[in-house]
């Protein structure tokens, strides 16, 4: 099967199960079937030890990054799974049903559901949390941004009969306009299923959840650990297709943001599981006998500017001939082989990518270094010292050291700022320049609308423009996966002529586990399915 063949069927099978087809029936209409897992079924107890940030706990619809999430999966659970292969699957919902033009949408829950207070979930739990997820009033919650279209405007909250409980299990969801992302947002890692009567901030975080596992310890930047929760009798143990938390208790190790140490750390025995692997360090986990796991995903690097800035009393990033010099000025490929060592793919600096179901291939914009330096030899930001921050890792380091090296060329005055991981992360949508970590999302246009559209908690950039909102918006509601791909083409066509990022590269994702540790595939979110995981006998 050929690459764009792959491409093909996933945007099939995201645009059939997102509209509420079952896996198998998208699968059907293909004329395939389900493709069968191997199957390996673990020991029951055990420690598994995964290496990765430990980031500190906040209210989940305000959650930036997803190594919060994954520990958090322990006990908190999702209404909706996404899968490897682009489809999505119930998790505590049973299914859904959509009508054609994506105006209704019909959520029916599991019958055996209980929260480990003991108490069953049922569909007023869920009625409250969308009211709880679409407050917009609460500061940079994105879930209120991926649900627009079930909010009031005019008052910032839930619309009145726009979520109705049919019964117990059941509600309908009519959205004020068409919208094909509801059901992929409810997956996406901010849309953690919390209890209406639990506390979720950074000082007090809530146990009430429904998963198999309760939090044990925490301590932010060193270790945080999850054991299974012995007085909850989880749903999952008798669901087909889920079954699994075998394992006794999870250990997440924070190893500082250094590659250098993940290795140590697999040579001293200390882990099992990496969240990733990058560069380099990909031959060095080889060489140790590890497991090796990779998925291509929309995983991204995107070098963004805040358009208000204003720098020596000048405003440059608002002026759009000065961000194309910037983008002009840097090649894309240099920035994938230093900074990512070319496993990845050549980005086109519109955040669309060719895994997505409407991706349209358009012009790309040249690498031009003499034109970017006419552009800024023309303008009053020819002076000014730029600064562009990036996080203390190694990929986002690198990245930004091949783009700064770049722009040096072309002209511009610049310098690179690496900020140590906690102020990063705490800060990094402030910042005037700098380099952002993107996660793959199932839809363009769900990242598109979360990411550019005007006014929207995760738009750094502060990017606004009336014309790109009303496609975005008619790309929202469009079905039709040929046209919404025609709508596509004009939103890319807006991001290269208003330059809006630079993103140079897609990420190959690239995992390594102990052999003997069932379910740690990598996925292409990032997101770590913990009720997978455990140890051959």
């Amino acid at each position: 099967m050929s690459k764009n063949d792959i491409i093909n069927r996933r945007e099939l099978l995201a645009t059939a199960t997102a509209m509420g087809a079952s896996i198998s029936a998208a699968y059907a209409s293909l004329g395939l079937t389900v493709p069968g897992i191997a199957e390996e079924k673990p020991m029951r107890g055990g420690t598994a030890r995964i290496q990765q940030s430990i980031i500190g706990l906040k209210d989940p619809r305000t959650w930036d990054w997803p190594q919060i999430a994954n520990f958090a999966r322990g006990w908190l659970e999702y209404l909706v799974e996404y899968q490897s292969d682009g489809t999505l699957r119930g998790m505590l919902l049973e299914g859904w049903t959509s009508n054609e033009d994506a105006t209704e949408f019909i959520l029916t829950l599991r019958d055996n559901i209980f929260w480990n207070t003991g108490e069953k979930l049922d569909a007023a739990h869920i009625r409250w949390l969308f009211e709880y997820w679409c407050d917009n009033s609460v500061p940079n919650n994105s879930m209120a941004s991926r649900l627009d279209s079930l909010v009031d405007p005019n008052t910032n909250t839930l619309i009145i009969d726009s979520v109705i409980l049919l019964d117990s299990r059941n509600l309908l969801i009519r959205p004020r306009y068409p919208d094909i992302t509801i059901i992929s947002s409810l997956a996406d890692y901010p849309a953690a299923v919390v209890h209406p009567k639990g506390t979720y901030s950074e000082t007090e975080f809530s146990p009430i959840g429904t998963g198999p596992y309760k939090p044990d310890y925490f301590a932010e930047g060193e270790r945080a650990v999850l054991v299974r929760n012995d007085e909850h009798e989880w749903w999952g143990y008798l669901t087909e297709g889920f079954s699994g938390a075998y394992l006794d208790k999870i250990e997440f190790i924070d190893t500082g943001t250094d590659p250098y140490n993940y290795i140590k750390a697999i040579e001293l025995g200390q882990i099992d599981m990496l969240y990733q692997n990058t560069g380099i360090f990909i031959d060095m986990a080889d060489s140790l006998g590890w497991a090796k796991y990779s998925t291509n995903s929309s995983a991204t690097l995107v070098l963004r500017q805040k358009h208000d800035t204003i720098i020596e009393g000048l405003q440059p990033f608002s002026n759009t001939s000065i961000r194309q010099a910037f983008q002009l000025a840097i090649k894309n490929e240099v920035c994938l082989e230093l900074g990512y060592d070319s496993i990845g793919d050549v980005a086109e600096n519109h955040h669309v990518c060719p895994i997505h179901p409407e991706y349209a291939e358009i012009e790309p914009n040249v690498f031009d270094p003499k034109k970017a330096r006419d552009l800024l030899y023309q303008s009053e930001a020819r002076e000014i010292e730029f600064t562009l921050h990036t996080l203390d890792d190694e990929f986002n380091r690198n990245t930004g050291a091949a783009a700064v090296a770049q722009l040096k060329d072309a002209g511009f005055k610049i310098k690179q700022i690496i900020v140590p991981e906690k102020t990063y992360r705490q800060n990094w949508s402030k910042y005037d320049f700098s380099v952002t970590e993107w996660n793959h999302r199932a839809l363009g246009i769900q990242i598109i609308s979360l990411a550019y559209r005007s006014n929207q908690p995760w738009n750094e950039t502060g990017y606004s423009n009336k014309d790109f909102d009303n496609l975005v918006h008619q790309a929202l509601g469009t079905v039709d996966v040929t046209k919404r791909k025609l709508l596509m083409a004009k939103i890319e066509k807006i991001m290269l002529r208003d330059a809006v990022i630079i993103q140079p590269f897609w990420r190959h994702l690239y995992r390594h586990a102990h052999p003997n540790l069932v379910g740690a595939q990598i996925h292409p979110t990032l997101e770590i399915q913990l009720y997978k995981l455990g140890w051959m006998q």
